[in-house]
């Protein structure tokens, strides 16, 4: 098999001002995660590579440089799954890896277990050889700054419309960033994997789970479907188990490129959501979408070379 790979960097109302360092994020992302796949290595070890390179990247809302929550902490969540034997890795609520998506990689590979939150997933990496940082060392003053005019602007919202219940829609728009990181890949074996890392949403409660880590909702992989991966906002995504969805329309026939645009539709119609998602099957055919204005993404394939900020915008 010829190897694929597709990469996201985030789905929303990105800026013009924003463009360029996502472009350069996703081209080095995929330039990692290439570099294993033009070299025989597995699938795994290229989507792995391909998010850590996001994940040390501050443009996104993944490792160092993520979304703050209520309290002021980055918590972080991923996880990697294999088509192949469906075993999959995922941490949740960590708060002092840089890289989530290695010790995902780690439970995945040297774990009976499927999934680790808070300081057990810390405790498992660094008994695995990961690297445990601060939390302080995450944080960067970019998103101190975001925080405080977030939480500013929504007492000021909270005091106007006391009477009011909140308005979800109003609060995770497709305006505010969604910056959670992705990839998708082929190997020469015709195998095929998916890893999806995040910082969830700007403010969040303490102790929130988006779609990313969890199986089926942000990320799943199935060499007889399809390797997925979803950005934007998670509680619907979740709801709609979405990457599952997608995957089964590639099991029951479709192209994932039709199986990318539904999925955006049924995730606009059914709930209100918004976001994006890269879809590949182990024949190389591969699927891109979004409902929000743009979405970062990249594609490398032996012909081609791809990055951009817009692409089948619904």
């Amino acid at each position: 098999m010829n190897p694929v790979l597709v990469v996201h960097g985030g789905a929303w109302a990105m800026p013009d001002d924003m463009v360029e360092a996502h472009i350069n994020g996703v081209r080095n992302a995929i330039a990692a995660g290439w570099k294993v796949l033009e070299r025989g290595g597995s699938v795994l070890d290229a989507v792995e590579a391909s998010v850590v390179i996001m994940e040390d990247d501050e443009t996104f809302d993944a490792g160092r440089g993520s979304f703050l929550n209520r309290d002021g902490k980055v918590q972080l969540d991923a996880l990697i799954m294999d088509g192949a034997t469906l075993r999959a890795g995922g941490v949740g609520c960590v708060e002092r890896l840089p890289n989530p998506v290695r010790a995902a990689r780690k439970i995945l590979s040297e774990s009976p277990h499927v999934y680790f939150v808070g300081e057990g997933a810390e405790r498992f990496a660094a008994e695995h050889g990961c690297e445990l940082c601060r939390n302080e060392d995450l944080i960067i003053p970019r998103e101190v700054e975001h925080l405080r005019r977030y939480q500013q602007e929504l007492g000021q919202r909270e005091k106007a419309q006391s009477d009011s219940a909140p308005d979800g829609n109003n609060l995770f728009a497709p305006a505010v960033s969604h910056d959670t990181v992705g990839a998708v890949a082929l190997d020469r074996n015709g195998n095929i994997a998916a890893a999806t890392s995040t910082g969830g949403t700007l403010n969040k409660a303490p102790g929130r789970l988006g779609d990313s880590s969890l199986i089926g909702c942000g990320c799943y992989a199935n060499n007889e479907s399809a390797a997925v991966s979803t950005t934007g906002w998670g509680e619907p995504i979740m709801k709609l188990v979405l990457a599952k969805w997608t995957a089964d329309r590639v099991a029951a026939g479709n192209l994932p490129e039709w199986a990318a645009q539904e999925a955006m539709n049924y995730l606009k119609q059914r709930v209100n959501g918004h976001g994006g998602i890269i879809v590949l099957d182990a024949q190389g055919q591969f699927g891109i979408a979004h409902n929000t204005p743009r979405m970062a993404w990249g594609l490398k394939t032996v012909k081609t070379e791809e990055a951009g900020v817009e692409r089948n915008t619904i």
